[in-house]
């Protein structure tokens, strides 16, 4: 009685709530439903088959973390109004949430995050390199990440490989990603290979000027190594 009452509310929720959270987050999944049928359709091998449905996978539970609104412990808050959340999940450790509005158009921010990926450690400080190591159609993408060292070099070199997932539905965009393997690159000596994911920027218009954006990150990152989760987890909310 109590699941079915919840799933009414939730229900009833959803509809009185029009666009917002639910709205897009509805949309996504609906859109989803139909990867199988279009994939097999275009033609992917089995392996490429496999890569789209990590990316979506990536992409439906992080959606699925940031729908839940309740459990979230605030880490920071920056005087500008710039905040981190965590929370800990059963299945996938801590996670952070960074909410913060920007003052960059959505299309701007999702062609450089996405169009532009490869150019991320011109500007980004934490990564030394990004390279894409194979384009699955229009919406998926497998990618080689290398962190930058940081100062005398506390955390040594990180890599990642992951598997990335960009949607644009309606005036939303989505880039999700989680960590996979790819014979194009196995772990390199003296590189950890850290893990992530599931991880999603969401992108939205401020609702008071679509000129800014309204950019949720969240972050699920394992850095491997030596150092105790909870060091790394303090630094984490820093960063």
């Amino acid at each position: 009685l109590r699941k079915n009452a919840m799933v009414a509310i939730h229900h009833e929720l959803n509809r009185l709530a029009g666009p917002g959270p639910s709205n897009w987050i509805s949309q996504v999944r609906r859109r989803s439903s139909l990867l199988s049928s279009r994939s097999e359709e275009e033609g992917y091998n089995e392996e490429e088959m496999s890569y789209l449905k990590q990316g979506e996978d990536a992409l439906q539970k992080a959606i699925s973390i940031l729908s839940e609104q309740d459990g979230w412990t605030t880490e920071t808050v920056a005087a500008n109004g710039d905040k981190v959340l965590s929370k800990v999940l059963p299945d996938v450790g801590k996670v952070f949430k960074l909410e913060v509005m920007l003052e960059q158009h959505p299309d701007d921010l999702y062609k450089e995050l996405v169009g532009n990926m490869e150019q991320m450690g011109e500007w980004n400080p934490n990564v030394k390199e990004v390279k894409i190591l194979q384009k699955i159609g229009q919406d998926t993408m497998i990618t080689h990440e290398v962190s930058a060292e940081t100062p005398g070099n506390v955390v040594g070199p990180r890599d990642f490989v992951s598997v990335r997932c960009a949607k644009r539905r309606g005036s939303t965009c989505f880039l999700a990603g989680m960590s996979t393997q790819h014979p194009k690159m196995p772990e390199q000596r003296g590189v950890v290979r850290a893990e992530n994911g599931p991880t999603c920027i969401v992108m939205k218009p401020c609702t008071e000027d679509p000129n800014k954006t309204k950019f949720t990150w969240l972050l699920s990152i394992d850095l491997k190594g030596w150092i105790p989760k909870t060091i790394i987890n303090k630094v984490l909310a820093q960063t």
